[in-house]
């Protein structure tokens, strides 16, 4: 691992140190204007892009250190920021330059089934040098990323990700609106890749955690302000396994969408943003420090390991206001079916497996099961649907975590409402597509199966994934 990006590592004294010497400027990710053309009538308007995944250089790290062999969609890391509007038609021309098989999966869309992205459920494998079009009409604004479906633990691991931001019809006022795809990566000293993708360790344990951290593909020094400005921060999560749990020194975010879904806002609990991998936030953060001061943002949440992820940075210049803008904050909904909870059919899903727990009677390399059943996403196995839940009737699945670890489960296809906690009611009732259990929680979650298709339900720590924690649901 290189020097200067340990203050980037999960390490007891990390926060203590001295941040990244030689800063790197914090730039957007790329940006995709996408060609879009008017259609007549009540037609949706079109716009296209095409996605190349192939093996690239970047600088993850400062320019001390060598340029970081990936793989990235466009030769960029994170791929293209793909920007639409709320009722587009999208059509994306995926054009594989990797020697080995791979798919899009358009993380949190409720899209046509055969559009997934899903290798032996809902598509073949796009091999090396071929291509696949994808094409469907984005229903619901909000932030959320694409990445792959095939060996997603190595693939996304090596840098295959990007996000796909929706825009309302009528967008909250702010000054600015900032993307920050997080990544999560395991360096060896000469910034290369470490390898072992895949090991035991990790599938039995917390997945592959890295030892460096980044904001839109660098190792950032600071993000830049100026005081009374008023900014929507759009944050994905494209790490494997990590967790993170940010604060905002002096700053008092309120979060205003979650995985692309608006909710009531608020302030995040004990001060701390906990997101987990594959969820996405959207927080609105009103810039109320003094011009030329600093304020760290810390990601605490693994015990004894707090480091320092960013600084943000006011210009010397007078603030833009004198006091935080006088607008709304609250996010148009999107157009989902409310779940009947009263006549909703339910079924459980017990999570077992994993180190400290049961693994007995697993197929070999499998660490993870759902009610005694373990699979593996594009194995080339087909996953037989564990129920069938009669398309357009509400639906409650009670989610059980019996083991020592947490798991963020992700359901295809489909947003769903968190209704209760441990049996405690939700607050805040918000809509999912990637719900964090604790080790030992419950939670129930309620949607209406209004899409047809087999869809998965897995855990998205990726190498939990790959090792068991991955069933079908069926739509009919």
């Amino acid at each position: 691992m290189p020097d200067a990006v340990k203050d980037r590592v999960a390490s007891p004294s990390s926060g203590r140190r001295r941040f990244l010497a030689g800063a790197v400027g914090l730039a957007a990710a790329p940006l995709v204007w996408l060609r879009g053309a008017a259609q007549a009538g009540a037609e949706p308007r079109l716009v296209e892009a095409t996605l190349a995944p192939a093996p690239a250089k970047v600088r993850l790290v400062p320019e001390q250190y060598a340029a970081t062999a990936v793989w990235a969609y466009n030769a960029a890391v994170p791929g293209p920021t793909l920007r639409v509007r709320q009722g587009d038609r999208l059509r994306v021309r995926l054009e594989n330059g990797l020697d080995e098989g791979t798919t899009v999966h358009w993380h949190g869309i409720r899209l046509p089934n055969a559009m997934d992205g899903v290798p032996d459920l809902t598509q073949p494998l796009v091999a090396p040098g071929q291509s696949f079009q994808y094409e469907f009409v984005v229903p619901d604004a909000g932030t959320y990323w694409y990445h792959p479906h095939q060996r997603s633990y190595e693939q996304i691991g090596r840098g295959l990700s990007g996000a796909l931001i929706v825009e309302e019809r009528e967008p909250i006022r702010v000054d600015r609106d900032v993307l920050w795809v997080l990544g999560d990566w395991r360096l060896e000293r000469d910034a290369s890749i470490r390898g072992g993708f895949g090991n035991f360790m990790d599938l039995s344990h917390n997945g592959r955690v890295g030892n460096t951290v980044t904001i839109n593909g660098h190792v950032p020094e600071s993000f830049p302000v100026r005081a009374g400005e008023r900014i929507r921060l759009r944050l994905v999560n494209a790490a494997s396994a990590r967790i993170f749990g940010l604060r905002f020194q002096g700053h008092e975010p309120r979060i205003v969408a979650l995985d692309g879904q608006p909710v009531e806002p608020h302030a995040p609990e004990g001060g701390v943003f906990v997101l987990a991998p594959a969820q996405r936030a959207d927080l609105v953060i009103d810039m109320v420090g003094d011009p030329g001061s600093r304020h760290e943002v810390h990601d605490g949440f693994y015990r004894n390991l707090e480091y320092r992820l960013i600084e943000i940075a006011y210009a010397a210049e007078p603030p833009l206001r004198a006091r935080p803008l006088d607008a709304p904050i609250r996010l148009p909904t999107n157009p989902l079916a409310e779940p009947d909870l009263a006549r909703a059919e339910r079924h459980d899903l017990v999570l077992t497996g994993g180190m400290m727990g049961n693994m007995r009677g697993l197929p070999r390399g499998m660490a993870w099961a759902v009610n005694g059943t373990a699979n593996s996403c594009g194995s080339g196995k087909v996953i037989d649907p564990l129920f069938i839940l009669r398309r357009g009737r509400s639906c409650v699945l009670r989610l059980v975590n019996e083991t020592q670890w947490h798991h963020p489960m992700h359901l295809h296809g489909h947003a769903f409402r968190v209704i209760s906690r441990d049996a405690r009611p939700t607050r805040y009732r918000e809509w999912l597509d990637t719900v964090l259990l604790a080790p030992r929680e419950t939670a129930e979650i309620a949607f209406v199966a209004d899409n047809p298709g087999d869809w998965l339900l897995h855990c998205h720590v990726l190498e939990h994934q790959a090792s068991g924690m991955t069933v079908c649901l069926r739509v009919a």
